[in-house]
């Protein structure tokens, strides 16, 4: 029974997903970057040397998912599929009012479903239950104390929500969402499971509960000879949720760079880039075209940072349908 229960262990997983390729330390960006590790409350994130920029501890970390959260370039990820399917799940039917979903850490007590911290919340989740037209609540615990997380777990996921409700202004539906602390009542609310994902839980040789976490599988590796691989989950996400789509002339929350005159057509954008969303081509004139794959861009602004003539600059807002086509940044002729 034990090895039984050894090898559904391995079906899980603590650590997010590291993509090196994504990585700003990796790319050289100029001030690189250490987001993860500032984040990490257990020390867990090792910051190393090119070729190694991201490690991280098993033995410490906690999976409480506040790297992932703070990472601008989707380097680190957690499989968004299940938060995601619980709270679709919890929904009415398609002839029913919406039911109200909850999503709950793993230290408050209360029942439904839940995972290790609710700093694995991001703004793909929340606008996806503004998509869905299902109010959420949020149920943490005693932060304070909390050995998964930090502290600050609600104030990190009021910014979370602060910026799931600026990319859905754009559809003029606002995500319903709740942040409290658990309440005595909470204890008795649904928990729901299938079974295989009652068994997937049983992890760590059957040391941990079954306290209604949400089934946690390790993502694959990035296959990046896939252009469509290199966008990071939560900004694919991002994209799927804008629904209703948004009407004609409306714009979209989507922080990205533009490019003026001042441009030396140098490779430094391109090359730190971390989803490859900006593209450097010369045809046969030798005219330079500068492009922008913006639903593949998370926003980081490294290339503005690494720009060396300051030509970039960074704009929060575009049309929707600049999201479904490459965008010509900059174009220079040959002299």
């Amino acid at each position: 029974m034990n090895r039984w229960l050894d090898r559904l262990s391995e079906l899980g997983t603590q650590e997010p997903r590291y993509t090196a390729q994504r990585c700003l330390r990796e790319r050289q960006t100029i001030g690189g970057c250490d987001l993860c590790a500032r984040a990490c409350p257990h020390e867990a994130v090792v910051l190393g040397p090119l070729g190694d920029s991201v490690q991280i501890d098993p033995d410490l970390c906690t999976g409480c998912g506040l790297c992932v959260q703070v990472c601008p370039s989707g380097a680190l990820e957690y499989d968004l599929t299940g938060p995601l399917a619980s709270v679709r799940d919890q929904r009415g039917g398609p002839q029913q009012a919406a039911a109200a979903a909850s999503l709950t850490c793993s230290q408050s007590g209360a029942g439904g479903p839940s995972v290790p911290c609710l700093g694995r919340v991001t703004p793909a989740l929340l606008s996806a239950a503004g998509a869905w037209q299902v109010p959420l609540t949020l149920i943490h615990g005693e932060c304070a104390s909390c050995p998964v997380g930090i502290y600050d777990v609600p104030r990190r996921l009021h910014l979370a929500l602060d910026e799931a409700q600026q990319l859905r202004e754009a559809t003029g539906r606002p995500a319903e969402v709740e942040v409290r602390a658990a309440q005595p009542g909470d204890r008795e609310r649904d928990q729901r499971f299938s079974r295989r994902g009652a068994l997937s839980q049983l992890v760590s040789s059957g040391r941990r509960e079954l306290v209604g976490l949400i089934p946690d599988s390790p993502l694959p590796f990035v296959d990046w000879s896939e252009p469509a691989e290199r966008t990071p989950q939560e900004w694919r996400w991002r994209k799927a949720t804008l629904n209703p789509p948004p009407p004609a002339g409306a714009a979209v929350y989507w922080p990205a760079p533009l490019v003026d005159e001042s441009c030396m057509d140098c490779p430094v954008c391109s090359n730190v880039c971390p989803t490859e969303a900006i593209t450097r081509t010369h045809d046969a004139a030798g005219t330079l075209h500068l492009t922008l794959d913006l639903s593949a861009c998370t926003g980081c602004m490294a290339c503005i940072n690494s720009c060396p003539p300051q030509a970039m600059h960074r704009q929060n807002h575009w049309q929707a349908v600049a999201l479904d086509a490459p965008l010509l940044l900059f174009e220079k002729l040959r002299p």
